[in-house]
């Protein structure tokens, strides 16, 4: 005690005390920063891909209608032209602003031109309105390959035409910001018609060919390292199911900075699976149903909140809407994207994330203090830290 020291050697001893306080306090923030960049690498060890959530965004290519087609398409089909009535940046600027999941529509068009001249652009001529941006400055609609297209002859435009330009600029992003949380591309396959024109140009059926094209143009842009497959989610388990409730989705640690592709149509996985049992080889985890051995991925747009948490806590991986046809956004009624929110569907889709509110309202969908990828909110590990998971969109 220094109250029992001689009083010469008391002011010594404080002395000292006061120094090292000084280098306690001042090493405190290299501390800290030091406890932090190891706790996300700790983290990292123990956070499953399934065990996170994002906000994705519905047709993520669809660009809207130039002026005088949307005001043609209102005035012919104006129910149709409610539920349509958004648009949406870039791929690159939706990922800088925090969007983590992608969906693309595709269309097979392999000797090109099938959807080149979009019956609308010939309407709004003949009703004598303003002439529109062109419509392919690129002539990239005349380029043999898959498509990206909302309806087709009626709603076209598409801040990335060719399927692989869209997944290439994806992969330049990633590139440009590694360690990002995976990207989750939901891919819809279109066939027949894909519009309510009198008319349409119809898209061509997918045959066994047709999925093994589009597999090949997945792995012509991304390297096998930087996808997370089926199989690599399998291992040596007899199904995909038995190794997706036994946990085995990768860490965090193991899938940051890659991407993972999903196809949507359930109707389609038949086709997909064909000779590809399990999905051996292949790249896309298909839309299965619980109890079923090819289910990993489970689509939940309309599902209930309690339904989706039931799947979540299994370990299914969900994909779950936030809103549908602009109503929402219309009204700003936030009960839905509440609710998918808490429900810890690791995918919420919107019409309107953060960077681009409904512009009646302000209506949008965003993660609690805009990070772009949280832990998720039914199955994440004790003591999971969001602000670990990913930071705001940069």
């Amino acid at each position: 005690m220094v109250g029992g020291l001689p009083v010469f050697l008391r002011g010594r001893v404080l002395r000292m005390r006061a120094v090292v306080a000084v280098v306690v306090l001042c090493s405190m923030p290299l501390l800290a920063q030091s406890r932090s960049a190891q706790s996300r690498t700790e983290q990292d060890k123990v956070v499953h891909l399934n065990q996170i959530q994002v906000v994705g965004t519905h047709n993520s290519y669809n660009m809207g209608f130039a002026p005088s087609e949307g005001k043609y398409f209102e005035e012919h089909y104006a129910k149709a032209y409610h539920g349509l009535e958004y648009h949406h940046q870039t791929l690159t600027e939706q990922l800088n602003a925090g969007v983590r999941q992608l969906e693309l529509d595709i269309v097979q068009d392999p000797a090109g031109g099938r959807f080149a001249h979009p019956k609308i652009v010939e309407l709004t001529k003949e009703a004598g309105l303003p002439a529109d941006t062109e419509f392919d400055p690129k002539h990239e609609w005349m380029k043999p390959g898959f498509k990206t297209l909302h309806l087709g002859d009626l709603n076209q435009r598409s801040s990335c035409v060719l399927f692989t330009e869209c997944l290439k600029e994806v992969r330049a992003w990633s590139k440009a910001h590694k360690g990002h949380v995976p990207v989750f591309f939901l891919i819809e396959d279109k066939q027949g018609r894909v519009s309510q024109l009198p008319g349409a140009v119809t898209a061509e059926p997918w045959t066994a060919p047709t999925w093994d094209a589009m597999d090949a143009e997945i792995r012509s842009v991304f390297r096998e390292s930087e996808i997370v497959t089926p199989d690599k989610v399998r291992g040596g388990a007899a199904t995909l199911e038995e190794a997706v409730l036994a946990g085995r989705w990768p860490t965090l640690a193991d899938a940051r900075g890659k991407v993972v592709f999903l196809l949507y149509n359930r109707k389609s996985a038949p086709g997909y699976l064909e000779g590809h049992a399990m999905m051996k080889g292949r790249v896309l985890f298909v839309n299965g149903r619980p109890g079923g051995p090819e289910a990993g991925f489970v689509e939940q747009d309309q599902g209930k909140a309690d339904e989706i948490a039931a799947l979540v806590k299994k370990g299914y991986l969900v994909r779950t809407r936030a809103d549908f046809n602009t109503d929402q956004g219309r009204t700003n009624d936030t009960a839905r994207r509440d609710e998918t929110l808490k429900s810890g569907a690791q995918m919420v889709s919107t019409d309107f994330p953060v960077s681009e509110p409904a512009k009646w309202t302000g209506y949008i969908v965003g993660l609690p203090g805009g990070v772009a990828a949280r832990c998720n909110p039914v199955n994440a590990p004790t003591g999971c830290v969001d602000g670990l998971v990913e930071g705001k969109g940069k």
